[in-house]
């Protein structure tokens, strides 16, 4: 369950701790938040992250496509939360959208202190790709991956992301894949998807639907560590 402001990540927080067995959740500002973050907010964001069901810190990181927040803001709100998740030694959940730039210079000066990063609802091709590899960053893949037309770049770079590196996710309730069949008349994206962006994912690789869906739950066991959770 993700966070994307201090009000949001405390009712995920909240929502995680009264389903254990079930749910973890993520404490962060989004980019599009960022000028709301300022440092009397700090230490309630690392509170909550003290907390063993929260599990990473975000999502957090650049957004200059739509440019809710001045961009100087983001950066250093971003930067504030990348300090903040090596104080408290959780992974980051990563969110970049026309900003690879500047989102990978700040990440390589501090990746080396980072327990880890996943780079959320990948959209980019092979050149993104392979700077977040280096960066040795997980990688997560939703229903974007479902549609033919503004997909295809992640289409051709799916191949290239090493199995061990790979997440799924649906990015709920936004980011419903295109070619589901039924459609709802809502529109709205579920977690009960995931397994058709898997069979997409799965086909795209050339791979065992059983294979894609064993790996990436490991590796997202893994990274947000769930079992300890």
């Amino acid at each position: 369950v993700t966070g994307a402001d201090l009000a949001s990540s405390r009712r995920a927080a909240m929502l995680a701790a009264g389903n254990p067995s079930v749910l973890s959740s993520t404490a962060g500002v989004h980019p599009h938040h960022a000028q709301s973050f300022g440092p009397s907010q700090c230490e309630e964001l690392t509170e909550l992250l003290r907390q063993t069901q929260v599990v990473a810190v975000g999502e957090c990181g650049l957004d200059y496509c739509r440019d809710f927040s001045p961009r100087d803001v983001q950066r250093s709100t971003f930067i504030a939360q990348l300090e903040i998740a090596i104080a408290v030694r959780k992974p980051v959940f990563l969110h970049q959208r026309d900003a690879h730039d500047d989102f990978a210079a700040i990440l390589k000066e501090f990746r080396s202190q980072l327990v880890g990063g996943v780079a959320h609802c990948f959209t980019g091709g092979q050149t993104e790709l392979e700077e977040y590899l280096a960066l040795d960053l997980y990688v997560g893949v939703t229903g974007w991956i479902n549609d033919e037309r503004r997909g295809q770049r992640l289409r051709e770079a799916l191949p290239h992301i090493p199995l061990d590196r790979l997440m799924v996710e649906t990015d709920a309730p936004y980011l419903l894949p295109r070619d589901l069949l039924p459609r709802p008349r809502s529109r709205r994206n579920e977690p009960a998807y995931l397994p058709h962006i898997v069979g997409t994912v799965a086909r795209l690789r050339g791979e065992s639907l059983a294979s894609v869906a064993s790996s990436t739950t490991r590796n997202a066991s893994l990274f947000f560590g769930l079992d300890a959770a």
